[in-house]
């Protein structure tokens, strides 16, 4: 019932629709969103989150998940991310892999709303580290489309593999469309 609910304020009080699919058999991999230009790239991925019934997640610093919101925050698909003991963060989100049945973590490479002339590449190595595959997910505002590609292994191959995988944003426009990272 809550899926119906989402997937009928997704397409018709929001006007989106969802293109491509996700396979619910994948229990583990890192989602690569762009582009991501705009503050209400959040609440449009949530709600087609809904839509699509699937459990999508998120990381945030382990201080944002304490009471008062910690609950709220993990019933959005947020885990907590510790990286004390030395570990940095692409190490810290492996392990969190590691401690899961099922962890599908959705990170923008841009790692900002701002224009960017570079990716971070940190969601690249989580993947290969955790032996996940990488699901391209471009968000079209201006044809109203979240497009969901094909999963994709790295290969530990980084720019070759980059070109392939950035093939699924070409014609992607964000929200404010001079912020989005240009794909050559």
């Amino acid at each position: 019932m809550k899926k119906q609910i989402y997937k009928w304020i997704f397409e018709k009080i929001m006007g989106w629709k969802i293109e491509g699919s996700f396979e619910e058999e994948i229990k583990k991999s890192v989602l690569m969103v762009m582009p991501h230009t705009s503050w209400h790239d959040f609440y449009v991925a949530i709600i087609c989150r809904g839509a699509i019934g699937i459990d999508i997640n998120w990381v945030g610093k382990k201080e944002l998940f304490r009471f008062p919101f910690g609950f709220f925050f993990k019933s959005l698909g947020g885990a907590p991310l510790d990286r004390t003991g030395g570990l940095n963060k692409v190490e810290s989100i492996v392990s969190i892999f590691n401690s899961k049945e099922v962890f599908r973590l959705g990170l923008s490479p841009e790692g900002t709303r701002k224009k960017v002339e570079q990716l971070k590449t940190g969601f690249y190595y989580i993947a290969l580290q955790a032996n996940v595959p990488i699901i391209p997910v471009s968000i079209n505002f201006e044809k109203k489309v979240i497009d969901f590609g094909k999963p994709f292994y790295p290969t530990g191959k980084l720019e070759p593999d980059l070109t392939i995988l950035n093939k699924h944003f070409v014609n992607a426009k964000g929200k404010i469309p001079e912020n989005g990272y240009k794909i050559d």
